[in-house]
């Protein structure tokens, strides 16, 4: 350790010297940006990030490609705006990379930001060409002919939503032509809003219903076209000048974060900001609704429904849906489509009792729209919580959800009595115990992890004692994370229910418990995979030189530090934690997990640690659990409507061309409606033959006591469902 010192004080050495010869070198160049300290950034990241980071990467030809990728995808992901001559002009830069931030040279974002400033110029002229006109001419009878404006919505036409799918346009021409196809879309859907506000019978936004006002005048079908047309032209007027107002810094610090990204997706260059916009870049949290979120490509997406949150408790929005537009209810939507997250986060933000209306788009390509009353977190839905789930043979079986592995680190430092999951949990155990329980469903799902500490502890409270996770850092030493009670919380049947959004400390507990035969592991194919640890760097605490003090807002790195591994050896990372019993998933074929993000780790091992399998009083026959599972699976009407309905989401999700035509496009919004409506309604039946409030339905979601909701949740929850059979096969099928 003692060797690694010097080397790290060795090259903050060179750091400092080389420093003084890169950054204050007169340039002769007068910018709009001080690009001395844009280069100071860039030779920084250039030396910190291989010296820092788990992968042990190096600044060379493979970064740099790697950084050029990233680039350009945040530079324009939908391929809307550069030709194909553009990114073979910007490609030229791709193999100096690496050199130019050593070196102190950095020139790609200066000429990526003139090319993309010239084609938002010449799109925007385009686009208002095309908007100019709202005639509408409806052909004769035996025709599919309706001319929108410069648009025939009733010829049929497709274009490829998917942009990794399509190449950037060749030429004017075909930029034009698929800028065409793209606002006679955006028509198309605005009228169909507006034929779907208009009808006599109110509609739900986001599962709850509209407040029903007075009967306006209806439009006709021509006022109407006319009417989309208008809000189509003032949206994409609103989104060019957006787009003009992002600055050439804007672009710098962009690019810095994709010299972060290739080393790997949760390491992130943070620029300077005040306290809002660290919180946003750190935390991605949302007030008023609780959602993190991030930038993603050039859209805005949801990485996780904060629980207690007014998210939360609505109960559309969904991890991995991406968010199209924002709308104060009663006024216009703002497309948030290529807008800084901090500038989404203004438009999303609002007083405690507002509505907000967003336009999100699903991960199979379906667009809703989803009214949420925004609020502030609930602290108590945020805890560990249980109940008692009877079932109709007599069993009385513990039910325990944890939200996040939360522990109040401040408090306790203060010599308070701070909160943490691990004494929750126990407690919760403790009063199922009392009430004689027969097993108990530990719920992970979409727990998105959180203090290590509890990980370790939670486990635990179901084992003797021994390790629970391995954390390995890039110079190979290894620290072995053990639970070291020898006393067993409860000893009883355990299943653990995990999902696709179960990450980081969720996976840790579950490895665990797994490993050591202790549970059985329901849910998903797979967890989350993200089984790394990572700190943040001040940038301005490593440049010790006088004579670069007045560089000192230079913002921050979040760099990936360690790695987890399980017991066994096995890293949690990229291939997560596989369920012992798969079930079926509506979400199944949303592309989510570290295997999905561009430069993840990827999965290896190490060396196991000894430990002892848990000796359990009723040991698992797997096989049994697995076919008694499969039995009831098939023959339950949700999991059947689950499963086609999560084949249908899995081809439209694939099926990324887009019909560009008002009968077809309206179809295929009924078909989305229909499955939704579908699904919903099989779980709003068995809640009411579950003995709930038939009337429920009709009731604000907002206004209702989050314990009762909370409950009627549980109880018709198909996967808590079925956790409680399968605890009920352990007991049955122990031994044999």
């Amino acid at each position: 350790m003692k060797n690694k010192k010097i080397v790290l004080v060795f090259c903050l050495t060179l750091l400092c010297l080389n420093l003084s010869n890169i950054c204050f070198g007169d340039t002769g160049k007068v910018d709009a940006v001080d690009q001395k300290r844009n280069r100071l950034i860039g030779y920084i990241l250039s030396k910190q990030l291989p010296a820092l980071h788990f992968s042990d990467k190096v600044m060379g030809d493979k970064l740099s490609q790697a950084t050029f990728y990233l680039y350009i995808k945040q530079l324009d992901y939908q391929k809307r705006f550069l030709l194909k001559k553009d990114v073979q002009q910007l490609e030229a830069f791709a193999p100096y990379i690496d050199n130019n931030l050593a070196d102190g040279q950095i020139t790609l974002p200066d000429t990526g930001y003139d090319i993309l400033t010239e084609k938002i110029d010449l799109v925007q002229k385009m686009a208002g060409e095309m908007m100019a006109s709202n005639k509408v001419v409806i052909g004769k009878p035996d025709s599919k002919d309706l001319y929108v404006g410069s648009f025939n919505v009733g010829k049929s036409e497709s274009y490829e939503t998917d942009p990794e799918k399509i190449d950037f346009a060749k030429n004017i021409a075909e930029l034009r032509d698929r800028w065409r196809l793209v606002l006679k879309a955006q028509v198309i859907s605005q009228y169909l809003d507006l034929e779907d506000a208009q009808k006599e019978k109110p509609e739900s936004i986001g599962g709850q219903p509209k407040v029903k006002k007075p009967a306006a005048k209806k439009m006709t079908e021509e006022e109407l076209w006319q009417e989309a047309l208008a809000k189509v032209s003032k949206r994409n007027k609103n989104f060019f000048q957006r787009l003009r107002q992002e600055n050439l810094q804007d672009h710098y610090d962009r690019f810095f974060n994709c010299v972060a990204r290739a080393f790997g997706p949760h390491t992130n260059y943070i620029p300077p900001a005040g306290k809002e916009q660290f919180d946003i870049n750190m935390r991605g949290s949302l007030e008023g609704i609780g959602a993190l979120l991030r930038e993603d490509d050039g859209f805005i997406k949801v990485i996780r429904i904060i629980p207690g949150s007014a998210s939360a408790r609505q109960g559309s929005l969904k991890a991995e849906d991406i968010i199209l537009q924002v709308a104060q209810e009663g006024e216009e939507p703002v497309d948030i489509t290529d807008m800084r997250l901090r500038d989404a986060v203004r438009l999303i933000r609002g007083p405690k009792g507002q509505a907000v209306i967003l336009t999100v788009k699903r991960s199979d390509g379906v667009t809703e729209v989803i009214r949420i009353v925004r609020d502030v977190v609930q602290i108590e839905e945020t805890f560990v919580k249980s109940s008692v789930m009877d079932s109709p043979d007599g069993r009385r079986t513990g039910y325990i959800f944890i939200p996040s592995f939360y522990r109040d680190f401040e408090g306790t430092r203060n010599g308070a009595n701070g909160r943490n999951s691990t004494e929750d949990t126990l407690k919760e155990i403790n009063n199922l115990k009392a009430q004689n329980v027969d097993g108990i469903v530990l719920d992970l799902r979409d727990d998105g992890g959180g203090a290590l500490v509890d990980a370790v502890d939670i486990t635990g409270l179901f084992i003797k004692s021994g390790p629970v996770v391995q954390v390995l850092n890039k110079y190979g030493d290894k620290r072995v994370l053990s639970d070291t009670n020898d006393g067993v919380s409860y000893d009883g049947p355990l299943v653990v229910l995990v999902n696709k959004f179960s990450a980081s400390a969720s996976e840790i507990v579950a490895a665990a418990l797994q490993d050591y035969h202790r549970a059985v592991i329901v849910g998903g194919k797979h967890t989350h995979g993200k089984g790394t640890v990572q700190t943040i760097i001040n940038l301005n605490e490593n440049i010790p030189l006088l004579n670069v003090r007045k560089y000192e807002d230079l913002g921050a790195l979040k760099v990936t530090i360690q790695k987890f591994y399980r017991v066994t050896g096995s890293s949690t990372q990229y291939k997560g934690v596989e369920s012992d019993i798969v079930l079926p998933n509506l979400f199944e074929y949303i592309k989510s997990g570290e295997r999905y993000l561009d430069y993840s780790l990827p999965w290896d091992s190490i060396a196991p640690v000894a430990f002892t399998a848990y000796k359990s009083k009723q040991p698992f026959n797997m096989a049994k659990l697995r076919e008694m599972s499969l039995m009831r699976v098939a023959q339950d009407k949700g999991f059947k409507i689950i499963s086609e309905e999560a084949a249908r989401g899995a081809e439209r999700s694939e099926n990324t061309m887009l019909t560009v035509q008002i009968d077809d496009m309206r179809l295929k919004r009924d078909e989305a409606r229909l499955m939704r409506e579908k699904v919903g309604a099989y779980y709003r039946k068995y809640r009411d033959e579950a003995g709930d409030d038939p009337d429920f339905e009709g009731q604000d979601a907002d206004q209702e006591d989050p314990k009762d909701k909370w409950l009627k949740d549980v109880k018709q929850d198909p996967y808590i469902r079925e956790a409680v059979n399968i605890v009920g096969d352990i007991i049955r099928f122990s031994g044999k």
